[in-house]
């Protein structure tokens, strides 16, 4: 078994975040929380700060929380089970897919952006807007230990998701984009700048820089064509932002 944590913490990161922007952040927080039980009694602001800069704050507060979960009831242990897996905050069930294959080497059916990229490229090369459930169903049939599909050659789970993402990151250096080419479930991600996540991620850094109270007087300088009161007011509902009276300031 591989270090199940540091593999769920990685694929967590690495979820709309690409592989070499996230190494240096995922080696400066493991080394702040190198366990559950670490990231589970850590503050808020403290979490907020190892992840500042990765983009999508929402995935931290979600990994606390699973953390604290992973604490509770399975004793800062990561489970081998596919639905306690998908039921922790944030994880989903490509996450839990992965998790399952390069933690623990089992046979867990999923897809990202490589593994879609090598089957588009063999099996799909005159279709385009190909459904992900059609390629899954021949991840599940080309997937050991169940098929051999390479003669005389033994292959874990572990190994043939490795293998098909270094090949899958090959073919987008040599042939392009096959996902924006050919994927029905490919969406590219939209422009950082100007959007209501950069608006996010400025409210939440200065109440993690800053630590006192917010009020909408302390924040009048923010130029967005999004409503600052309506952002503040998700940030509540999903936990970063606790009110008192006009002002907001970050869980604790």
């Amino acid at each position: 078994m591989k270090n199940s944590w540091q593999i769920l913490l990685s694929e967590v990161m690495l979820q709309q975040t690409q592989v070499e922007r996230v190494v240096p952040y995922f080696k400066k927080f493991i080394k702040q929380f190198p366990t559950p039980r670490a990231l589970a009694r850590a503050s808020l602001k403290e979490v907020l700060l190892g992840w500042q800069g990765l983009g999508y704050n929402r995935r931290a507060l979600l990994l606390k929380r699973a953390a604290e979960i992973l604490v509770r009831d399975f004793g800062g242990k990561v489970p081998r089970d596919a639905e306690e897996l998908n039921a922790l905050p944030g994880i989903g069930a490509y996450t839990a897919g992965a998790i399952l294959a390069f933690a623990f080497d089992q046979p867990a059916v999923f897809i990202e952006t490589n593994i879609r990229t090598v089957f588009l490229h063999f099996f799909f090369k005159s279709r385009r807007r190909v459904p992900d459930a059609a390629i899954l169903e021949l991840v599940r049939q080309t997937l050991p230990p169940h098929t051999n599909i390479l003669q005389n050659v033994r292959m874990s789970p572990r190994e043939w998701y490795s293998a098909l993402m270094d090949y899958g990151a090959h073919l987008k250096e040599t042939v392009g984009n096959l996902n924006a080419q050919k994927s029905a479930n490919y969406a590219k991600q939209s422009s950082f700048k100007g959007s209501r996540r950069e608006l996010r991620a400025e409210i939440l850094r200065r109440a993690v820089k800053d630590g006192a109270p917010l009020t909408l007087t302390h924040l009048r300088d923010i130029r967005s064509s999004f409503s600052v009161g309506e952002i503040l007011s998700d940030l509540v509902s999903e936990g970063f932002l606790q009110k008192k009276g006009n002002a907001f300031i970050l869980q604790r």
